[in-house]
């Protein structure tokens, strides 16, 4: 109820305009009747809406929605239109007042509603963070499966995370080679030859190559270092982790393989391989090679020599490796391999299938993974192999592929409840990580502590602190910012050709951008006008930044380039929010209405016509096309909101290069708000945006409470939004803070189940 009641706060409402009928009269029928009904009555019924029909304070209660739209357009100074008679400022606050406090009362008055969660199958993504820290597998299983649909934006939604045959058998799949990774088929590898070829590089004499290899076993092994070019006197040296470990003398003859073999024991694990080609002055220069006189070519002369490969043969006698993380991350009882017993089994599997199900495994479900051992040695095979059939039966569980938060009262499953702590810390871990709790988070949950504020605080705290927080950049930052998009767009090769050495370029400046806003706990205003980014050499040239060399990202201050600044100038914003040959003022302007005002604009009605690219430019600049195109009034009320933000970001053109000219037509980057606000260029339309923090920072609440929750927002989450976005604001905007607010808020800690999906989750098997 207190995050209710803090609503109260963000919308104050004063004196007699808190809820009373009588102000109603006084402070909303009045105001419509002088700046509204002109043009929704019943009978013009503009934009299919009649507000002549509310007389009173219980007509508007009935309609809350569209009069949270009404009252949206009104503070925003979109309604009354540009053009017709303002009123005045005392009239618009008593009128706004009446409404946020009427709201407020409606919210405070209505029993909490924590939304309903459905059971979510874990993403691509988030499959293979929860594999790599339950099992330390260090490839990436869910790369090879169908793409996740999205849902409001984020493809962690549980509405559309379905699970189809194709996705059945790919999880099959993964199951059976994670399995094979974590418990190796034949523990003693068999005899390979692998072979590291050089490129067509080479290099003068002395020459040296050398490469990094993983020996799968201690062994035997046979290594050969091929030399090709002139057939010159040669010593060659091989060293192994930088010590000699032998020596060759180069054959010179034409008619004998010029390759180096050395037989060495070789520990187990990643080791330096490197071979040194030397001349030997000691020895005479062969004889030319012969010509044939009847060619009328000349003979070209042989290259220099140089080492060519280095080839591996093995292992011979290999003796069995250390066990491997994966290993002892599944037998935590630390027997050796082959000395396992059933006891041993079953507490492995207990903490295997407590971990890997997110919550303390049952009997039952213990139960029936050892029963997948007992049937294995029946049929003659070791415990191990049972082991590994048990693994992957835990894989293709529910209880692993979905997130199941389950309704503790079966007489009412669609009562409000709290989470318990097991089911907190993995709302807390998704979000945050992308993954699975650790063993810290699993301890606290276990002890039921989890919701103490102060251990709550500081375990987001060390979460947020932890490398595996970067999933925030990767996960949440590629889908809000639209980062992903920057792996498919294919901008025009001719008019842009700079750009496949700029796309990797881009992409890490802004994730680098985001990366230090939450991790240095900064202010998230930066994300609409910080003036510092992340550089190298190649983007600094693009931007025009001077005094940046190297490959090397690094810090650098924007202060005294005022065309960049935040992310709506940095080139890969830019580039996903235009067309592949232009800019486009309408994507543009749609892109900051939707991720940074969360007020997107509805879509286009049917039948619109496209603008004619070959004039852009040529006959008449984008703004001209564009202010042609909004004359048309069906348009003009979408548009009237989008252009000036997309006009604002004109100077840039389709990759984010800052520009002066459409073509031979100078940039009007000019733009009027339907506010009235008005701006010569980006930088004054983000001095705009950032006047109005409050409405950014709701924003950026609702986006990262619906990538944390893994559902839309409804009208019953608003209170709890407002309530935490005005806390964020009164702490200076701090990431952490709004972080640590949703950790806190009653939508993340609870749910309303609902009777149908009751049932998920009930069956105890895997």
């Amino acid at each position: 109820m207190k995050f209710f009641l803090a609503s109260l706060l963000v919308f104050p409402a004063t004196g007699l305009f808190a809820a009373s009928p009588s102000a109603f009269e006084q402070a909303v029928r009045p105001f419509v009747a002088q700046n509204c009904l002109l043009c929704h009555n019943e009978q013009a019924h503009t934009a299919d809406l009649n507000l002549a029909a509310f007389q009173t304070q219980a007509d508007v209660d009935a309609k809350r929605e569209l009069w949270e739209r009404v009252l949206n357009r009104v503070e925003k100074g979109e309604m009354p239109p540009k053009g017709m008679p303002r009123p005045t400022q005392a009239q618009l606050d008593l009128f706004t007042q009446w409404l946020q406090g009427e709201f407020a009362r409606l919210d405070a008055n209505q029993k909490p509603d924590p939304g309903r969660v459905t059971a979510r199958r874990l993403n691509k993504f988030e499959y293979n963070n929860t594999v790599r820290d339950l099992l330390a597998v260090k490839f990436k299983p869910a790369n090879d499966f169908p793409a996740d649909d999205a849902g409001y934006g984020f493809d962690n939604n549980g509405d559309v995370l379905s699970l189809s045959p194709v996705l059945m058998e790919k999880y099959l799949a993964a199951a059976e080679k994670i399995a094979k990774t974590v418990i190796p088929t034949d523990p003693l590898p068999k005899p390979t030859i692998e072979r590291h070829k050089r490129g067509a590089d080479r290099h003068p004499l002395p020459d040296d190559y050398g490469v990094k290899h993983n020996f799968p076993a201690e062994g035997d092994y046979t290594i050969r270092v091929n030399v090709s070019g002139r057939h010159d006197p040669m010593n060659l040296v091989f060293e192994l982790d930088g010590t000699p470990a032998g020596a060759y003398v180069v054959d010179t003859d034409r008619d004998k393989p010029r390759t180096a073999e050395f037989k060495l024991h070789i520990p187990y694990g990643e080791h330096s391989l490197s071979a040194v080609l030397t001349f030997d002055p000691s020895r005479p220069l062969p004889d030319p090679a012969p010509t044939d006189p009847d060619s009328k070519q000349p003979a070209k002369p042989d290259p220099d020599p140089s080492l060519n490969y280095i080839e591996l043969l093995g292992p011979y006698h290999p003796l069995p490796p250390p066990p491997s993380e994966s290993y002892k991350r599944l037998f935590i009882c630390g027997h050796a391999p082959g000395k396992h017993t059933a006891e041993c089994a079953r507490i492995d599997l207990a903490n295997l299938a407590s971990r890997a199900y997110r919550r303390p495994a049952t009997k039952e479900e213990v139960d029936a993974l050892m029963h997948f051992v007992d049937l294995a040695q029946q049929q003659g095979d070791t415990l191990e192999q049972g082991m590994r059939v048990a693994l992957e039966a835990t894989l293709i569980s529910p209880h692993f592929l979905f997130r199941i938060e389950r309704d503790p009262d079966s007489a009412n499953p669609v009562a409000a409840h709290r989470l318990t702590d097991f089911e907190l810390a993995a709302r807390l871990s998704y979000f945050l990580w992308s993954s699975m709790p650790d063993a810290e988070l699993e301890r606290i949950a276990g002890q039921n502590q989890l919701r103490d504020p102060e251990i709550l605080t500081a375990q987001v705290k060390r979460m947020l602190a932890d490398p595996k927080s970067s999933a925030l950049v990767e996960n949440f930052a590629g889908q809000w910012l639209e980062l992903r998009n920057l792996n498919s767009v294919k901008p025009d090769p001719d008019k842009f050709p700079e750009f496949p050495a700029l796309r990797a370029d881009m992409r890490k400046e802004t994730e680098l951008f985001f990366d230090s806003i939450l991790h240095e706990n900064r202010s998230i205003v930066d994300f609409i006008d910080g003036k510092y980014s992340f550089l190298n050499e190649r983007l600094a040239k693009f931007y025009g930044v001077p005094g940046v060399e190297g490959e090397q990202f690094r810090r650098v201050d924007l202060s005294a380039v005022p065309e960049r600044s935040g992310i709506l100038t940095q080139a890969s914003v830019l580039t996903v929010s235009s067309y592949p040959n232009r800019t486009s003022p309408v994507i543009r302007g749609k892109y900051v209405l939707e991720n940074i005002l969360n007020d997107p604009p509805p879509p286009p009605p049917p039948n619109v016509p496209s603008l004619d690219d070959s004039t852009v430019g040529m006959v008449r600049s984008m703004r001209a096309q564009l202010e042609a195109h909004r004359a048309n009034p069906v348009c003009a009320s979408c548009h009237t909101r989008m252009d000036p933000l997309g006009f604002g970001l004109e100077n840039y053109d389709a990759i984010g290069r800052y520009r002066t000219m459409d073509g031979k037509f100078p940039i009007d980057s000019t733009g009027t708000l339907p506010s009235g606000k008005s701006f010569a260029n980006a930088a004054q339309m983000k001095q705009i945006l950032r006047t109005n923090s409050l409405a950014f920072a709701q924003c950026l609440t609702e986006k990262l409470m619906t990538y944390g929750l893994g559902r839309g927002m409804e009208r019953f989450d608003k209170p709890a939004i407002r309530a935490i976005s005005q806390t964020t604001a009164a702490d200076g905007y701090r990431f952490d803070t709004l972080i640590l607010e949703i950790a806190k808020s009653m939508p993340f800690q609870m749910r309303r189940g609902e009777a149908s999906e009751h049932l998920i989750g009930q069956n105890t098997h895997p």
